[in-house]
């Protein structure tokens, strides 16, 4: 059985960072170098968030917790008031938040098909914090 933090590591942080990639591109009109440095990628891995060959598996933009996270991060980001060591504990509280949610499910079940749903709590329960 996969863990919800494996299936998160490769669906999940790859869609925050297309998400975040995106609005410091679009909103905060960045180049993709700017936006890469920013997000500590390549500008390769930027090229693919906006080309949507990366971080497509799970779409959350409709969801407005989410979205106002994302656009709060990509807003620090840009006015640096973030800083490069604060943003994996940012994409972390993002993941978690989707996880809270509920937006993760179908993505375990298809890495566990026997899984059943609405018996599993695991992402409500857990955190990704030992020291929580």
């Amino acid at each position: 059985m996969k863990l919800p933090c494996e299936i998160a590591v490769k669906s999940v942080v790859p869609a925050i960072r297309a998400l975040i990639a995106r609005e410091l591109l679009e909103i905060h009109g960045m180049n993709q170098s700017e936006a890469a440095n920013l997000l500590g990628i390549t500008q390769t891995a930027i090229s693919k968030y906006v080309h949507h060959v990366r971080g497509r598996t799970l779409s959350v933009e409709g969801e407005r917790k989410v979205r106002l996270r994302i656009e709060e991060t990509a807003i620090e980001l840009a006015n640096g008031s973030l800083k490069a060591k604060e943003l994996p504990l940012q994409i972390c509280g993002t993941c978690k938040l989707i996880r809270r949610q509920g937006l993760m499910c179908e993505l375990c079940k298809r890495a566990n098909p026997t899984l059943i749903v609405e018996e599993c709590n695991l992402c409500f329960t857990s955190s990704c914090d030992p020291s929580e």
